[in-house]
This record gives structure tokens, C-alpha cells and sequence, in this order.
């Protein structure tokens, strides 16, 4: 199938939310993880989210000129090639950007995609995230509406981040303390400021606990039944039935939790969930698996020649692209979007 039209990406955040199941959204940084996020998702047969960092946007653009929006162009354009070969819809994405790059990154990237649609064409990416969690809520959200006017405009949807999320990606950090926790308060200025998808469709990053990283299970504290509070509260404010869930929400900082804190926040809204450490380990552990074990071969080791089949990078690059589709397959299982596939 091709990548997403915006009705097709629509569709499917709609379905996840009715469902209770959440899409996997995996972070890649070249056409080899992006093939084992396309296999992945057409093994488990999920449609899925493929999403892409300034910082993978950054080594994707070369080392040369380390060009943001030329990595993140050129990676989505062979996306919407070699998507077609896949039997599952995805739906291309940019993650993290906080206010300093947003010219260098999303701005030009809404620009490409209004182009693209002024000439009657899909828009190149189908969702921007824009990371306003270090900057004030009363700025966080004017920027926000910003964006969701270009957003909707280009038929892309915005993904917002309103308060910290612990940990470090790619050069943004917050402590990890009391601060992890969005408030009702929040929630509601969020609402008054983006609308409820009268203004455009938009993704909540909300947070309740959450940490960028890998933790074992137990270290970080989460309390995604806090999701089920911002729904209430905001529902009440505005008048929706009991049980409405007026967003729908992202999961970051994931790796390490437990299936049944999983299972909570799929209940409360959750309809994506951003992997990107655990796929990370399981595409170079068995890379460095083969080269301890062919040290011999892949180094040309006290003047030998030392053996091509082994260091050749299609040998240890298809161990590596097998492991990370395994990994999110497993993803695809753990948020029961296995066999959710739009046919």
C-alpha cells in the first residue's frame, strides 16, 4: 500500500481510539531501519507510524552538511516508494523539535507539504511534532496555534508536547521530578488555545511520569490513569458526555514499562506510542553479535585479508533489519494493533 492519504491517517488514529489500541511509532535514521519498521508492521499486520528525529533528520542529510530538511526529504521520498511494497498503510511523521529549530526543521518541512498539496498532491509527511515542553505554557501554545493553522492548511495533523517529559532525545533534557505530570489546568488552557479539532486535528504528548531512555520496569513512575483525569476534566468544561475522551494522546518515553501500565493508558486515549530506544538496541545487537564473533574476519587482522562474506553490509545488515522487525512486531503486540490493518 502506499503511505497514508490524510483521510487513510485519519482513519486510522479514529479506529485506534474506538479500539483501544495504539500505534507503534518508530523512530528511523536510514533506509535499512526503515525497511525493519515497514517489515515489522507488515508482519504483524498493523498499520504503523514511521517517524523521524531532527537528529536522525540530521545524520540522514550526510555528515558533509548535516542538512535537517534534506535528510528528512529524502528519507520520505524513498518511503513513499518503497511503502508501496508493503501491505500495511503508514503514516510518516517528525518527532521532537523544540522552538530553536523549528525554522530548520518543521517550518521548511509545512512548506514542502504546502506545495505539495496547492498542486493537488498528498502532503510529503502526515504529521509534525512540535516539542514547546521547555518553554512556558502561555508561549508553548501560542506557537502551537501557529503551526496547527499551517498544519491544517497542508492536511497534516500536529502533535504537541505541553509539559516535560523526563530524560534526553536529541539534546532536549528535563530533570526527572514532580514536573512530569500534566494538570487538569493544563489540559484545559490546551483546549481553549487548539480547540477540540474545530482548529485542526492535533496529538496530545501529555504527561504523567514519563521518561525518554531505557529504565527497568519499576524505576520510572508512570500514572497513565492520570490521562483518564485531563479527559474528564476538559469533557466536563466542555460539555461532553461521561466517558468522552476529547484527545488523543501519545505515549512517549515508553521503554521499560509494564503491560499493564500499557494497558491503562490504551484505555485512557493513547493512540501512538513512540519506540525508539528498544528498536535502536535490537538493531545493533546483532550487529555487534557477528563482529565479536568474526573478528577475525571482518578486520584484516595482522596483515590478512580477512574474509569479505563477513564484512560485507548486507552479511550483518539483514541480522540487523530481522532483530528490529522482531522488535516491532512485538511493539505491534504489546498495543494490540496486531491484525488492525486497514484493508
Amino acid at each position: 500500500m502506499p503511505i497514508a492519504t490524510p483521510e487513510v491517517y485519519n482513519e486510522m488514529l479514529d479506529r485506534a481510539k474506538a479500539g483501544k489500541f495504539a500505534y507503534p511509532a518508530i523512530n528511523v535514521t536510514s533506509s535499512q531501519t526503515l525497511h525493519a519498521a515497514l517489515r515489522g508492521f507488515a508482519e504483524a499486520e498493523s498499520d504503523g507510524i514511521v517517524q523521524i528525529s531532527t537528529g536522525g533528520a540530521e545524520f540522514l542529510g550526510g555528515q558533509h552538511n548535516k542538512d535537517m530538511v534534506t535528510g528528512a526529504v529524502a528519507l520520505a521520498e524513498f518511503a513513499h516508494i518503497v511503502a508501496e511494497k508493503y501491505d500495511v498503510n503508514i503514516a510518516l511523521h517528525t518527532d521532537h523539535c523544540p522552538k530553536d529549530k523549528l525554522d530548520g526543521y518543521v517550518r521548511p518541512l509545512l512548506g514542502v507539504s504546502e506545495e505539495r498539496v496547492k498542486a493537488g498532491r498528498n502532503p510529503l509527511f502526515q504529521s509534525h511534532m512540535w516539542d514547546g515542553s521547555a518553554e512556558t505554557l502561555a508561549d508553548n501554545l501560542t506557537i502551537a496555534q501557529e503551526l496547527l493553522e499551517r498544519a491544517q492548511a497542508a492536511k497534516i495533523i500536529l502533535e504537541v508536547e505541553i509539559t516535560p517529559t523526563g530524560g534526553e532525545e536529541d539534546g532536549v533534557s528535563h530533570e526527572i521530578n514532580d514536573s512530569l505530570y500534566t494538570t487538569v489546568d493544563d489540559a484545559i488552557r490546551t483546549a481553549e488555545a487548539l480547540g477540540l479539532g474545530d482548529k485542526g486535528r492535533y496529538l496530545l504528548a501529555a504527561s504523567f511520569g514519563n521518561v525518554h531512555g531505557v529504565y527497568k520496569p519499576g524505576n520510572v513512575v508512570l500514572r497513565p490513569e492520570l490521562l483518564k483525569e485531563l479527559n474528564e476534566g476538559v469533557a466536563a468544561k466542555y460539555g461532553k458526555p461521561a466517558g468522552a475522551q476529547p484527545f488523543d494522546f501519545v505515549f512517549h518515553g515508553g521503554s521499560g514499562s509494564s503491560e499493564e501500565e500499557i494497558r491503562t493508558a490504551l484505555e485512557n486515549g493513547v493512540v501512538k506510542m513512540n519506540i525508539d530506544t528498544d528498536t535502536q538496541y535490537a538493531f545493533t545487537r546483532p550487529v555487534a553479535d557477528h563482529m565479536f564473533r568474526n573478528y577475525d574476519g571482518v578486520l584484516k587482522v595482522d596483515g590478512e585479508v580477512g574474509n569479505k562474506k563477513t564484512y560485507d553490509p548486507r552479511t550483518w545488515g539483514k541480522l540487523a533489519e530481522a532483530s528490529m522487525a522482531a522488535r516491532v512486531l512485538e511493539a505491534c503486540k504489546h498495543l494490540r494493533s496486531t491484525g488492525t490493518r486497514i484493508k
